[in-house]
C-alpha cells in the first residue's frame, strides 16, 4: 500500500488545497481528522473519507447519523461531552481552590468552538468562573495570555490543529504564568503541560486503519457506523507539578496511566 502524507501545519486554510491534491492523485481513501473532513467532502463525493478523530461528527454535519453515516464518510468520535466533565472533575480534585478557569480554543474551528461552549456550561454548573481565550492564529496566543485576569487558577486547552501545533508555546507561556494546564492527550504535555485526559489517539488511528481495510474490501463508508473510543489515558507531568509547587495526592498517582518525571 502506498501512503501519501500531507500536513496542514495547523493552518485550516490548507485543507482545501490538500484535499484537491488527493483528488487529483486519485487516492482510494482519504484518512484525516474531523476539522479537515468538510474540505474533503467538498472536494469529492466519491472517494471514501475516514476521520480518525472528530469532536462531534453528528453536530458538525460530518455524518447524517452515527449508526448510518451515509454519503462517503465514516470514522471515530472522541465523545467530547463526556470527556469534558471528567477533565473538570480531575482539575477540581487536584486544585481544591479552583475558581476561575481560562479556556483556550480556536474559534475558527467548529470542534473547538463546540468544546469551549461545553466547558463553559459544565464549569458554571460546578460553580466555576470560565474565562474564554479566543484565538485564530499562532500570533493570537501570547496576547491571549496577556489578557488573563488576576486570580486565574488553571487553563483548559481545547484541541484543534492550531493548539496542537503550538502546544509547546502554550505550555511555556502557561508555566511562566504559573497556570496548571489540562490537555486532551499525553503528546501535548511537552514543554510544561500538567495534565491530560482523553481517548488514546494512537489507538483511534489504529482503529481507523480497520475502517480503511473494510472499505478497501468493498464496504461502503456510509454503511459503517461511527465508532466511539474504547481506551482512555490519564497522564500527570510530575516535573511540571513540582515546578508549580503542587502536591499530587497518592490516590491520583495510582489512577494515572503514566507519570512523567
Amino acid at each position: 500500500m502506498a501512503v501519501e502524507y500531507r500536513w496542514a501545519e495547523g493552518r485550516s486554510e490548507r485543507y482545501a488545497e490538500i484535499a484537491a491534491e488527493f483528488v487529483r492523485l486519485k487516492v482510494d481513501v482519504i484518512v484525516t481528522v474531523g476539522g479537515a473532513v468538510l474540505a474533503a467532502k467538498q472536494a469529492t463525493s466519491t472517494i471514501p473519507i475516514v476521520f480518525a478523530i472528530a469532536v462531534d461528527p453528528l453536530g458538525s454535519g460530518l455524518v447524517a447519523s452515527l449508526t448510518q453515516p451515509g454519503a462517503n464518510v465514516t470514522g471515530l468520535s472522541v465523545q467530547s461531552t463526556d470527556v469534558v466533565g471528567k477533565r473538570l472533575d480531575i482539575l477540581r480534585e487536584l486544585l481544591p481552590r479552583l475558581h476561575r478557569m481560562a479556556v483556550m480554543g480556536n474559534v475558527s474551528y467548529a470542534g473547538a468552538t463546540l468544546e469551549m461552549r461545553e466547558v463553559e456550561a459544565a464549569a458554571r454548573t460546578l460553580g466555576l468562573d470560565p474565562l474564554t481565550l479566543e484565538i485564530k492564529r499562532p500570533e493570537d496566543i501570547a496576547p491571549a495570555f496577556d489578557a488573563l485576569k488576576d486570580g486565574t487558577d488553571a487553563l483548559y486547552v481545547c484541541p484543534d490543529p492550531l493548539t496542537n501545533a503550538n502546544h509547546l508555546r502554550i505550555n511555556t507561556l502557561a508555566l511562566g504564568a504559573r497556570l496548571p494546564t489540562m490537555h486532551p492527550n499525553r503528546d501535548l504535555l511537552e514543554g510544561g503541560g500538567l495534565l491530560s485526559y482523553g481517548p488514546d489517539y494512537a489507538d483511534m488511528w489504529r482503529r481507523a486503519a480497520d475502517l480503511v481495510d473494510k472499505i478497501l474490501r468493498g464496504t461502503k463508508p456510509g454503511d459503517i457506523p461511527v465508532e466511539q473510543p474504547t481506551k482512555f489515558e490519564f497522564v500527570i507531568n510530575l516535573t511540571t507539578a513540582k515546578a508549580l509547587g503542587l502536591t499530587i495526592p497518592a490516590s491520583y498517582l495510582s489512577l494515572a496511566d503514566e507519570l512523567i518525571e
